[in-house]
């Protein structure tokens, strides 16, 4: 039987992940196999908090191109974000697990406001915790609110879910001959500019000391592996 290596974790997953192959709006499918890889962690009695970007509906200032002022444009963001959450937690409870749905910028008819205490103890009590806009502010993206809230909640590890298998020396969609890491430090990832997450997002979890996994999401459950500690993907840490 499989066993968790770690206790708290904050899973970070992309929207356009949630999109699947449609790359675009949302992949119930997709979306169930990945909620099957959490309930699983979260039976070892793995406490699971979830930061979910918003690229499968608005990328912020990238969607804005140049035509809206970055602030309102990440605000849309920010919003794409919440569709994604709400949609998670769905799936969530269809599947028996207990689930609080927190927001940076407050809307209270629709999910809690982030509170830091609160979010804890939804944790402590089995529940996942889906975090929602971002920090709440503009000019940060989602991978920074995930390191933000990682070291809120003293989760041990962020596990970052993506379109690619790990951190490559070059864009291995690019260069054919890009060489995979197992493992990297945060001085390495900034000084390369190796797109593992954003620099302010890597210099959040340098300083911080939160080690950072990176795994491909096609196969869901990665995040179970990762849980358990199996080889995947790039650990980036000092």
């Amino acid at each position: 039987m499989k066993k968790a290596v770690y206790r708290r974790v904050l899973l970070k997953i992309s929207g356009e992940a949630l999109a699947g192959d449609k790359h675009t709006g949302l992949d119930f499918d997709m979306i169930g196999k990945v909620c099957d890889a959490i309930k699983q962690c979260v039976d070892m009695g793995v406490q699971v908090g979830l930061v979910v970007g918003g690229g499968n509906f608005w990328r912020g200032v990238k969607d804005g191109g140049g035509k809206m002022e970055r602030t309102r444009a990440d605000h849309m963001g920010m919003l794409a974000t919440v569709l994604n959450c709400l949609a998670v937690a769905d799936v969530m409870e269809q599947k028996g697990i207990e689930v609080r749905v927190q927001t940076a910028v407050e809307m209270r008819s629709i999910a809690e406001p982030y509170i830091r205490s609160k979010a804890i103890r939804h944790l402590e009590k089995g529940r996942v915790v889906i975090f929602g806009c971002g920090t709440g502010n503009p000019f940060f993206s989602t991978d920074t609110a995930a390191v933000l809230r990682a070291a809120e909640i003293g989760a041990e590890v962020i596990l970052l879910a993506k379109n690619v298998d790990g951190v490559y020396n070059a864009d291995p969609a690019k260069d054919p001959n890009a060489v995979k890491y197992d493992s990297i430090t945060y001085d390495d990832v900034l000084a390369q500019h190796l797109m593992v997450m954003d620099s302010t997002a890597t210099s959040l979890s340098m300083d911080n000391h939160i080690p950072v996994l990176l795994f491909a999401l096609k196969d869901p459950q990665n995040i179970l592996r990762a849980v358990c500690g199996e080889k995947i993907g790039t650990i980036v840490k000092e």
